[in-house]
């Protein structure tokens, strides 16, 4: 079920709502129960076959926990935690890299394999993920969960489960243990609603149509049809802003709806072309994702604490593994080997700037606008792999978007053949897209997210107030209006 949609705005989340405040009234524990029962339900209407996974997943991963929490701190403690994240992991990895690793192993021998009859669970890098963390963080003595049920709705919790964000047990259980939760409040009511109205706008008239420019440019490279220089970034730019609303429109809904109950989930997107630098980019993309490979991958390997040397190969390892669990495909990889690259040079640069000694200083205004725009370029480049189906397809788009296009240009009239209005929307549509990502405050300034940075929030911050009550409503409307084909979140295919 897509939270983009008739059937879940109108229908699912009111009688969900309603259920889960009426049922407190008689009994907390029942009525968490009834959040994991809809978010069951919310899950298995894509595909109920899954719903036996998503159960078994929860009941095994409670049940290892269960045991290593007894079993501390004795050395057989560590055995049992291995041998469970090895059992997720091979779940994940056959779901997700079974035809992967057959069309490689094809490959190498120049042979076509038949691929494997698999069909990809929606959100199991997720569920699988906030597990693993579960389980390390039972073994580390910094969880231990008794209640079934609570920890039940904190993996299946329906506005998280399907694109994230990745939770960690303290953020959520804690929170369903308080009595507060399971009492009706109108300021949740009220913020919530707001939120989740902009990041359903954001969804329904931004993403999806920068989805409707980009996706024939980058089809036209898979087709060896060769766009020219200016159509490439058109394609380029456009994926660039329709991944951003995209993710942002999710990540303020699954926010929004969260707060709808009482709880708050963790910051997730926090304007990342904002970024002047790559290391602050992977501070505000994906936030989530980027501690659990920063705190369960990177700093186990080692961190930086084994010289420079060891730090860079500890770097390339976790974006490496990162950009894999993004999508089943060399060019995933690529892309997160790309961001690797980045990552070492900007962290050279520190220390280059150590070295010489140069001033700390905050840079001059000129000097913060090009180092986000080469940020943002930066950015760019590696998306092209990201969206491009195959390394010829990402190579044709940026040799045409270098210049150096070969084609004659068979696609651009294509493009065109409509008339120039299709192009003219598209080039008025991307300085505005980006005017909305550099210049305009996100979201959680709306409602001063504990994790926004300090002095945006004050200024914006949610209040009860008509004009922004209409504001919503007028909004809410619009997005409604235009939501007569539902699309997929992209980050439901991760």
């Amino acid at each position: 079920m897509l939270f983009n949609s008739y059937t879940f705005i109108f229908l699912f989340l009111p009688v969900v709502y309603a259920g889960f405040f009426g049922i407190a009234r008689v009994n907390p524990v029942l009525a968490a129960l009834w959040l994991v029962l809809a978010s069951l339900f919310f899950y298995g209407w894509w595909n109920p076959a899954f719903v036996p996974l998503l159960v078994a997943s929860i009941g095994f991963n409670y049940g290892m926990g269960s045991i290593i929490a007894t079993l501390r701190p004795r050395a057989s403690a560590k055995s049992v935690t291995v041998a469970a994240i090895a059992v997720n992991l091979a779940v994940l990895a056959y779901f997700k890299y079974t035809n992967f690793f057959i069309s490689t192993a094809g490959e190498m021998v120049g042979v076509q394999i038949p691929l494997a009859q698999v069909v990809l669970p929606l959100g199991i890098s997720f569920f699988t993920f906030t597990q693993i963390m579960f389980l390390v963080d039972v073994y580390r003595g910094t969880a231990r969960e008794h209640n079934l049920v609570h920890y039940a709705v904190f993996v299946s919790y329906f506005p998280h489960l399907i694109a994230g964000p990745l939770l960690h047990h303290k953020q959520i259980i804690p929170q369903f243990a308080l009595p507060q939760t399971y009492r009706f409040n109108i300021e949740n009511l009220a913020i919530g609603l707001t939120i989740f109205t902009v990041g359903l706008a954001k969804k329904v008239l931004l993403a999806d149509n920068f989805g409707d420019y980009a996706a024939p440019i980058f089809d036209s490279a898979r087709d060896g049809l060769h766009p020219q220089f200016m159509l490439a970034w058109t394609g380029a730019v456009a994926y660039s802003l329709q991944l951003y609303f995209d993710f942002s429109g999710y990540s303020d809904m699954a926010i929004g709806l969260s707060r709808l109950f009482g709880v708050r989930l963790p910051l997730n997107f926090n304007s990342p072309y904002k970024a002047h630098n790559i290391i602050e980019f992977w501070r505000r993309w994906h936030m989530t994702l980027s501690q659990f490979l920063r705190s369960y991958l990177y700093i186990p390997l080692g961190g930086n604490r084994r010289g420079r040397v060891r730090r860079y190969v500890n770097l390339v390892i976790t974006m490496l593994l990162g950009g894999l669990w993004h999508g089943a495909g060399w060019t995933f990889v690529f892309w997160g080997g790309l961001h690797a690259l980045y990552l070492i040079c900007n962290h050279a640069w520190h220390e280059l700037r150590g070295w010489l000694k140069l001033s700390d200083a905050p840079p001059s205004v000129a000097g913060h606008v090009a180092a986000v725009a080469v940020t943002y370029l930066a950015v760019v480049v590696a998306w092209v792999f990201f969206r491009a189906e195959s390394f010829s397809a990402a190579l044709d788009l940026l040799q045409a978007m270098a210049g150096l296009g070969t084609g004659a240009g068979d696609f651009d009239h294509d493009y065109l053949s409509g008339g120039y209005r299709r192009l003219a929307t598209v080039l008025v549509m991307i300085p505005v897209g980006l005017i909305i990502v550099m210049a305009c405050p996100n979201t959680q300034s709306l409602v001063d997210h504990p994790e926004q940075q300090p002095g945006e929030a004050a200024r914006w911050a949610w209040r009860p107030a008509v004009y922004i009550g209409l504001a919503a409503g007028a909004v809410f409307g619009l997005a409604i209006a235009f939501l007569s084909r539902p699309t997929e979140f992209l980050y439901f295919q991760f």
